[in-house]
Protein backbone atom coordinates (compact mmCIF):
# COMPACT_ATOMS: atom_id res chain seq x y z
CA UNK A 1 0.00 0.00 0.00
CA UNK A 2 2.92 2.21 -0.14
CA UNK A 3 2.03 3.03 -3.65
CA UNK A 4 -1.68 4.11 -2.18
CA UNK A 5 -0.24 6.69 0.54
CA UNK A 6 2.00 8.04 -2.30
CA UNK A 7 -1.08 8.89 -4.46
CA UNK A 8 -2.94 10.27 -1.60
CA UNK A 9 -0.02 12.64 -0.71
CA UNK A 10 0.14 13.85 -4.26
CA UNK A 11 -3.87 14.37 -4.54
CA UNK A 12 -3.20 16.15 -0.99
CA UNK A 13 -0.83 18.49 -1.75
CA UNK A 14 -3.05 19.08 -5.31
CA UNK A 15 -5.88 20.13 -3.01
CA UNK A 16 -4.23 22.46 -0.44
CA UNK A 17 -3.27 24.39 -3.54
CA UNK A 18 -6.19 24.37 -5.55
CA UNK A 19 -7.88 25.32 -1.68
CA UNK A 20 -5.10 28.02 -1.38
CA UNK A 21 -5.81 29.33 -5.28
CA UNK A 22 -9.25 29.59 -4.73
CA UNK A 23 -9.35 30.95 -1.53
CA UNK A 24 -7.36 34.10 -2.96
CA UNK A 25 -9.27 34.20 -6.43
CA UNK A 26 -12.43 34.72 -4.21
CA UNK A 27 -10.55 37.14 -2.22
CA UNK A 28 -9.27 39.01 -5.27
CA UNK A 29 -12.79 38.75 -6.72
CA UNK A 30 -14.35 40.67 -4.25
CA UNK A 31 -11.79 43.31 -4.21
CA UNK A 32 -11.65 43.26 -7.67
CA UNK A 33 -16.09 43.94 -7.82
CA UNK A 34 -15.32 46.93 -4.78
CA UNK A 35 -12.61 48.59 -7.44
CA UNK A 36 -15.45 48.56 -9.87
CA UNK A 37 -18.16 49.48 -8.33
CA UNK A 38 -15.92 52.39 -6.81
CA UNK A 39 -14.98 53.28 -10.26
CA UNK A 40 -18.64 53.46 -12.02
CA UNK A 41 -19.73 56.06 -8.86
CA UNK A 42 -16.59 58.22 -9.74
CA UNK A 43 -17.37 58.32 -13.09
CA UNK A 44 -20.94 59.80 -12.60
CA UNK A 45 -19.33 62.16 -10.43
CA UNK A 46 -17.20 63.07 -13.18
CA UNK A 47 -14.07 62.13 -10.51
CA UNK A 48 -11.80 61.28 -13.19
CA UNK A 49 -8.88 60.21 -11.32
CA UNK A 50 -10.58 58.37 -8.69
CA UNK A 51 -11.41 56.53 -11.86
CA UNK A 52 -8.25 55.62 -13.18
CA UNK A 53 -6.77 55.02 -9.38
CA UNK A 54 -9.65 52.19 -9.51
CA UNK A 55 -9.49 50.94 -12.93
CA UNK A 56 -5.54 50.24 -11.91
CA UNK A 57 -6.53 48.27 -9.23
CA UNK A 58 -8.82 46.33 -10.78
CA UNK A 59 -6.60 45.61 -13.94
CA UNK A 60 -3.42 44.32 -11.24
CA UNK A 61 -6.08 42.05 -9.96
CA UNK A 62 -7.68 40.67 -13.12
CA UNK A 63 -4.22 40.22 -13.99
CA UNK A 64 -3.56 38.12 -10.81
CA UNK A 65 -6.23 36.15 -11.04
CA UNK A 66 -5.20 34.90 -14.83
CA UNK A 67 -2.00 33.92 -13.38
CA UNK A 68 -2.91 32.63 -10.23
CA UNK A 69 -5.25 30.36 -11.54
CA UNK A 70 -3.32 29.44 -15.06
CA UNK A 71 -2.80 25.92 -13.92
CA UNK A 72 -6.96 25.96 -12.68
CA UNK A 73 -9.22 26.71 -15.67
CA UNK A 74 -12.21 25.61 -14.32
CA UNK A 75 -11.27 27.98 -11.47
CA UNK A 76 -10.92 30.94 -13.63
CA UNK A 77 -13.66 30.18 -15.70
CA UNK A 78 -16.15 29.71 -12.37
CA UNK A 79 -19.01 31.86 -11.85
CA UNK A 80 -17.48 34.18 -9.10
CA UNK A 81 -14.61 34.89 -11.15
CA UNK A 82 -16.36 35.72 -14.73
CA UNK A 83 -18.77 37.97 -12.77
CA UNK A 84 -16.06 40.20 -11.38
CA UNK A 85 -13.84 40.16 -14.57
CA UNK A 86 -17.55 41.46 -16.06
CA UNK A 87 -17.68 44.44 -13.57
CA UNK A 88 -14.07 45.17 -14.88
CA UNK A 89 -15.27 44.98 -18.22
CA UNK A 90 -18.58 47.10 -17.42
CA UNK A 91 -16.58 49.86 -15.95
CA UNK A 92 -14.11 50.45 -18.38
CA UNK A 93 -16.37 50.59 -21.37
CA UNK A 94 -18.80 53.03 -19.02
CA UNK A 95 -15.56 55.39 -18.58
CA UNK A 96 -14.61 55.19 -21.99
CA UNK A 97 -17.93 56.11 -23.70
CA UNK A 98 -18.91 58.55 -21.12
CA UNK A 99 -15.69 60.43 -21.80
CA UNK A 100 -15.97 60.07 -25.97
CA UNK A 101 -13.08 57.46 -26.19
CA UNK A 102 -13.74 53.88 -27.84
CA UNK A 103 -13.98 51.09 -25.30
CA UNK A 104 -11.09 48.64 -24.86
CA UNK A 105 -11.67 45.58 -26.36
CA UNK A 106 -12.13 42.15 -24.91
CA UNK A 107 -7.93 41.28 -26.09
CA UNK A 108 -7.12 44.41 -24.76
CA UNK A 109 -8.85 43.21 -21.24
CA UNK A 110 -7.39 39.73 -21.87
CA UNK A 111 -10.87 38.56 -20.84
CA UNK A 112 -13.50 35.83 -22.63
CA UNK A 113 -15.85 37.21 -24.88
CA UNK A 114 -18.89 35.61 -23.27
CA UNK A 115 -17.79 38.30 -20.16
CA UNK A 116 -16.80 40.85 -22.24
CA UNK A 117 -20.14 40.88 -23.93
CA UNK A 118 -21.68 40.32 -20.62
CA UNK A 119 -20.26 43.56 -19.02
CA UNK A 120 -20.91 45.71 -22.24
CA UNK A 121 -24.78 44.57 -21.55
CA UNK A 122 -24.49 45.78 -18.67
CA UNK A 123 -22.81 48.98 -19.44
CA UNK A 124 -26.47 50.15 -20.78
CA UNK A 125 -27.98 50.82 -17.08
CA UNK A 126 -24.68 53.34 -16.35
CA UNK A 127 -25.14 54.58 -19.56
CA UNK A 128 -29.25 55.26 -18.62
CA UNK A 129 -28.75 56.54 -15.22
CA UNK A 130 -26.06 59.63 -17.16
CA UNK A 131 -28.60 60.48 -19.26
CA UNK A 132 -31.30 60.37 -16.58
CA UNK A 133 -28.58 62.90 -14.42
CA UNK A 134 -28.27 65.11 -17.98
CA UNK A 135 -32.34 65.10 -18.01
CA UNK A 136 -32.63 66.98 -14.96
CA UNK A 137 -30.89 69.80 -16.24
CA UNK A 138 -33.07 69.86 -19.87
CA UNK A 139 -32.56 67.59 -22.89
CA UNK A 140 -29.02 68.08 -24.64
CA UNK A 141 -27.20 66.75 -27.56
CA UNK A 142 -25.06 64.64 -25.16
CA UNK A 143 -28.08 62.67 -23.74
CA UNK A 144 -28.21 61.70 -27.40
CA UNK A 145 -25.12 61.06 -27.96
CA UNK A 146 -25.20 58.30 -25.32
CA UNK A 147 -28.39 56.96 -26.50
CA UNK A 148 -27.09 56.31 -29.36
CA UNK A 149 -24.29 53.90 -27.50
CA UNK A 150 -26.77 51.63 -26.24
CA UNK A 151 -28.73 51.21 -29.27
CA UNK A 152 -25.02 50.65 -31.25
CA UNK A 153 -24.79 47.97 -28.05
CA UNK A 154 -27.91 46.49 -28.24
CA UNK A 155 -27.75 46.17 -31.98
CA UNK A 156 -24.81 44.30 -31.48
CA UNK A 157 -26.11 41.81 -28.65
CA UNK A 158 -29.08 40.95 -30.64
CA UNK A 159 -26.81 39.53 -33.55
CA UNK A 160 -25.09 36.80 -30.82
CA UNK A 161 -27.86 34.37 -31.45
CA UNK A 162 -26.27 31.37 -29.49
CA UNK A 163 -26.79 29.24 -26.74
CA UNK A 164 -26.94 30.14 -23.26
CA UNK A 165 -23.91 27.39 -22.61
CA UNK A 166 -21.69 29.79 -25.24
CA UNK A 167 -22.63 33.08 -24.53
CA UNK A 168 -22.95 32.96 -20.77
CA UNK A 169 -26.88 34.14 -20.42
CA UNK A 170 -26.17 36.67 -23.13
CA UNK A 171 -29.81 36.20 -23.98
CA UNK A 172 -31.14 37.99 -21.25
CA UNK A 173 -29.10 40.57 -20.34
CA UNK A 174 -29.99 41.46 -23.79
CA UNK A 175 -33.49 41.67 -23.48
CA UNK A 176 -33.07 44.24 -20.45
CA UNK A 177 -30.84 46.25 -22.56
CA UNK A 178 -33.23 46.31 -25.12
CA UNK A 179 -35.81 47.35 -21.97
CA UNK A 180 -33.29 49.88 -20.68
CA UNK A 181 -33.00 51.48 -24.32
CA UNK A 182 -36.82 51.71 -24.59
CA UNK A 183 -37.50 53.48 -21.26
CA UNK A 184 -34.83 55.84 -21.82
CA UNK A 185 -35.97 56.86 -25.71
CA UNK A 186 -39.60 57.77 -23.52
CA UNK A 187 -38.03 59.53 -21.01
CA UNK A 188 -36.02 61.53 -23.85
CA UNK A 189 -39.05 62.14 -25.60
CA UNK A 190 -40.96 63.40 -23.00
CA UNK A 191 -37.99 65.68 -22.04
CA UNK A 192 -37.56 66.98 -25.54
CA UNK A 193 -41.55 67.73 -25.36
CA UNK A 194 -41.29 69.46 -22.04
CA UNK A 195 -38.32 71.44 -22.88
CA UNK A 196 -40.47 72.12 -26.34
CA UNK A 197 -43.83 73.43 -24.47
CA UNK A 198 -41.79 75.29 -22.21
CA UNK A 199 -39.98 77.35 -24.55
CA UNK A 200 -43.68 78.00 -26.78
CA UNK A 201 -45.37 78.93 -23.27
CA UNK A 202 -42.25 81.37 -22.65
CA UNK A 203 -42.40 82.96 -26.24
CA UNK A 204 -45.74 83.38 -25.77
CA UNK A 205 -45.99 84.89 -22.32
CA UNK A 206 -43.30 87.26 -23.79
CA UNK A 207 -45.67 88.37 -26.70
CA UNK A 208 -48.68 89.05 -24.24
CA UNK A 209 -46.17 90.78 -22.34
CA UNK A 210 -45.24 92.75 -25.08
CA UNK A 211 -49.27 93.21 -26.40
CA UNK A 212 -50.35 94.80 -23.32
CA UNK A 213 -47.45 96.91 -22.90
CA UNK A 214 -47.18 98.77 -26.20
CA UNK A 215 -44.46 100.83 -26.81
CA UNK A 216 -45.11 104.60 -28.04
Amino acid sequence: MENLDSIAERVRASFDDRTQRRDQALAHTRTLTRHCANAIRAVHRDETDIVEQNLEHARNLAEKLRDNLKEYPDLYHAGYTQDALKEYAEACIVFALINHKDPATPEELGMEYATYLRGLAEAVGELRRRCLDILRHGHSEEAERLLSHMDDIYAVLVTMDYPDAVTGGLRRLTDIARSINERTRGDMTISLRQERLEASLHRLEHRLTDENNPSF
